[in-house]
């Protein structure tokens, strides 16, 4: 049991990223540098946040429950500031690396556009938000023991696995709104990034009532991939069109 439950957690929680890398990241290689980085960048605003949690917490009197739920609190708010900064950070610098590698081309275009550096940076960051959302838990779901024995609920790790997904495309698409904003100087764009997240991460303290942080987060993942799907140039039309070539098993072709 507690295999199925590692691989059933494991498949479900980065089974669609996987997906997403091996059709359209894993054969490029400067897209793999560039996720890569932003894992890295990820990795880095983790580091800092923890940082600062960790002294807040040992500077404080560990027997006031209201003082360190308020501190786990101010944590999450922090940690989440912090990833966006660090996501801005990241689009600057790569804004830079189109620059030169502008100057370095031939033909004085970039290989990779800026929407698909927001894209796989946003790959980057949910990839390594997901993997350390998981890791202790899969850890755990190894064995020994069975799950809900002394009562709690037997969905928690299942739970966690759609959580960690959802987490995973959120990123990706608030990559690709983020940069969005960036590129354009639309800081109301930036700032929903801001809130949705605030709002995804503030939802998990509604656990153990887990709808409660799954049905909110799911919500906000649809209009998130909606709105990127828009501003990457997608339509309805485009949509319908790509339907009706699934369903007759037709390959799509370009017109002239």
């Amino acid at each position: 049991m507690t295999l199925a439950i590692f691989f059933g957690c494991t498949f479900i929680a980065f089974g669609p990223v996987f997906s997403l890398f091996l059709f359209t990241i894993a054969r490029d290689p400067l897209r793999i540098i560039i996720l890569i980085a932003g894992a890295f960048f990820w990795l880095v605003s983790l580091l800092l946040s923890s940082l600062i949690w960790f002294i807040t917490v040992k500077a404080s009197d560990p027997r006031d429950e209201p003082l360190q739920k308020g501190l786990l609190i101010f944590g999450v708010m922090f940690s989440v500031l912090l990833q966006e900064a660090f996501r801005f950070l990241y689009y600057k610098l790569l804004r830079k690396a189109i620059e030169g590698l502008v100057a370095l081309s031939e033909d004085g275009c970039s290989p990779i556009s800026i929407q698909q550096m927001a894209y796989v940076a946003g790959v980057g960051f949910g990839l390594m938000s997901g993997t350390f959302s998981m890791i202790n838990l899969l850890a755990d779901a190894l064995g020994p023991g069975t799950t809900g024995i002394h009562g709690d609920s037997q969905l928690y790790f299942l739970t966690s696995a759609f959580m960690t997904m959802v987490l995973i495309f959120l990123h990706t698409f608030w990559g690709i709104l983020f940069f969005h904003g960036c590129e354009h100087r639309r800081w109301w764009e930036i700032t929903a990034v801001v809130i949705m997240h605030l709002a995804v991460s503030g939802s998990t303290f509604c656990n153990p009532l887990y709808m409660g942080s799954l049905v909110p987060s799911y919500l906000l993942m649809a209009t998130a991939a909606t709105w990127a799907y828009l501003l990457s140039g997608g339509s309805a039309q485009n949509l319908r069109h790509f339907l009706l070539y699934l369903q007759s098993g037709a390959s799509p072709q370009l017109e002239s």
